[in-house]
């Protein structure tokens, strides 16, 4: 996938705007929001934005990374990523796409 705002058919922009998905930390619940899902080797990862009490973006540029799936049917469900290396390896993939996403930013 080329462009973090791609959803490769899972969902639209629009759609990714009114998504949340919360998560249950060891302390406590945490909105989040779908920023994108993108592949990187053979996995999907998915790139989720803690929201704050207003249900806006947090100001420190949080991000959480899993490894996304969807099963037969087409329902999603997500993964912690336990491997360091795969982590960093994602992590890094995640930021080349901000990369160019910030690079063709400048092109127009």
């Amino acid at each position: 996938m080329s462009d973090i705002n791609e959803f490769d058919n899972i969902i639209d922009e629009e759609e990714a705007d009114d998504i949340r998905v919360t998560l249950n930390l060891d302390d406590g619940d945490v909105e989040c929001r779908i920023l994108t899902i993108y592949e990187c080797g053979l996995q999907e990862y998915i790139v989720l934005v803690p929201l704050d009490k207003n249900g806006d973006d947090n100001d420190n540029g949080d991000v959480y990374i899993y490894k996304y799936f969807e099963d037969e049917e087409g329902n999603p469900s997500i993964e912690n990523i336990t491997d360091d290396t795969e982590y960093e390896i994602a992590e890094d993939r995640f930021e080349e796409l901000m990369d160019e996403m910030y690079f063709d930013s400048l092109d127009q």
